[in-house]
Formats: C-alpha cells, structure tokens, sequence
C-alpha cells in the first residue's frame, strides 16, 4: 500500500481537492468521477493504490461542486485543462467514467496535444461530440459494462469505430459503474492498455 496524499489546491483561483498516490517522477494519470461518485471513490476502490504499484503518479480530482471540491465558475474543461497545465509534467493520460468520461472525451477533442491517452468508462455525451471524435488521435480504450444502462453498450460502439484504433473491453455482466462491480477485471483492463502504451 502506498500513501494517498489529500491536498487542496488552486487552480484559476477555483479551490480543488485532490487525492495523489505514487511518485511525482512517474507518468501522470488524471481520475475523474461520475456523476454520483468523488475522488475518496478512487482510493475506496484500490485505483489510487493499484496506478501507484504499477508505477504511475494518480491524481484522483474532485470536480467542482463534488466531494471537497467547492462550486465554481470554471467549466469542467477549463478547469481541467488548467489542473493538467499546473500538476503535471508531462502529457498526462485521462479515464473518466460516466460524467466524468464526457468531460474526458470534450477535453480530449479540444486539447488532444495535452494528452497522452485516454480511457473512457462507460461515459455520456457520446451523441454530442459524435462529429468531432475522429479528431481524437491519442491512445484510447473504451470500458463498457455489458448492462449498462446510462450508456448503453451501443454508445461505445460509435466511440470505437470514430477514434482510430481505439479498443474496448467489455465488462460481463456489469452494470453503468462497471469498475465498482468487477474491480479486478477493471484494474487488469488498465493495466494492460497501459502497458501498451509504454
């Protein structure tokens, strides 16, 4: 077990919350949440400590207006692109579930030179940047629960014929928080992509 780090920061004078867990010097990767979730959700989880031992500095971030992340002006994409300017060295990786996969997927389409990957669970607002997803050129895998019924399975579909060589894993039998349900099956999914990567 690695030490989870909390700590409060600013970012364009919006206070956040953050929990962080591995080394500083280790390829960034940005958790966000779902809708009904929070950073403490990552750590709860094991993701935080997993991302550690396999030698990557996590960031689990509370949005705005969730968990100990007070609201703000900021849109969830300035925001977020004003955390990967400020926190990380590097091209960082993103995963988003749910909420948190469309302000990945809305990032990844605006900003795909600040990104390094990209893995969306089970996220929303696919319909919406249907006509710009081609535009994403990064690494991405997609993580589907094969019940889910927020996004269904089909939303993925669109994703993974639009993003060039985009991969999907489907989760058997879990529902739209496939990572809650079958947290091994989703941590060894990761895993793997990123070592694809590396």
């Amino acid at each position: 077990m690695n030490a989870i780090e909390s700590k409060n920061i600013s970012v364009n004078s919006c206070p956040l919350h953050v929990l962080v867990g591995g080394e500083k010097q280790n390829p960034d990767i940005i958790l966000l949440h779902g809708m009904k979730f929070q950073a403490a959700t990552w750590q709860d989880l094991g993701t935080l400590d997993y991302l550690a031992g396999q030698g990557f500095h996590a960031l689990a971030v509370d949005m705005p207006g969730f968990g100990k992340s007070p609201a703000c002006s900021l849109t969830p994409d300035q925001m977020l692109e004003g955390f990967v300017d400020q926190e990380t060295s590097a091209k960082p990786i993103i995963l988003g579930p749910s909420m948190g996969g469309r302000t990945a997927l809305e990032f990844a389409v605006h900003h795909p030179e600040k990104l390094s990957g990209l893995i969306l669970v089970g996220a929303v607002g696919v319909e919406e940047n249907r006509d710009r997803l081609a535009e994403i050129k990064v690494p991405t895998l997609l993580i589907w629960g094969s019940e889910d019924q927020i996004a269904p399975l089909a939303q993925s579909d669109i994703l993974l014929n639009e993003i060039a060589g985009s991969r999907r894993v489907i989760i058997d039998g879990a529902p739209h928080p496939c990572y809650l349900d079958q947290s091994e099956t989703f941590h060894a999914a990761i895993r793997d992509f990123l070592a694809s990567l590396a």
